[in-house]
């Protein structure tokens, strides 16, 4: 699939796939663009790795995990925004996170208003909003 540079499009990470629906929908219902995947190793191997404006990913899952993929997009100078998600953080979770660049870090349940204003704020870091 060639999906192209899209300014405006968030790439989800997660191997729920209710929490990527969800995450797609409420992506999609702010007029952006939304693609899931199901593993870091899947995003990895698709084009949305060089295309996306905003990577949303969980921090547990199975193969490599959301920092892992985060490291490996640093040691890539890929400069797409990370918003890191997990229903098993803590603080030193989240320092970590910020430290390695994400944009935020989040702990699920989160608020969709917090999380959309986290991904425009990402999109204009990048210069895509």
């Amino acid at each position: 699939m060639n999906i192209g540079h899209n300014s405006r499009l968030v790439a989800i990470v997660d191997d729920d796939e209710s929490v990527q629906r969800a995450l797609q929908d409420l992506i999609e219902s702010d007029g952006l663009s939304a693609l899931c995947f199901d593993s870091a190793e899947q995003f990895l191997d698709s084009e949305a790795r060089n295309n996306a404006a905003c990577l949303i990913a969980d921090i547990r899952m199975p193969g490599l995990s959301g920092f892992e993929l985060q490291a490996k997009l640093n040691a890539e100078r890929c400069r797409i925004p990370v918003i890191l998600i997990t229903a098993h953080g803590d603080a030193e979770m989240r320092i970590h996170a910020i430290r390695q660049g994400a944009v935020e870090f989040l702990s699920k349940p989160f608020d969709d208003a917090a999380l959309l204003e986290i991904v425009h704020a990402a999109l204009k870091r990048s210069g895509n909003d």
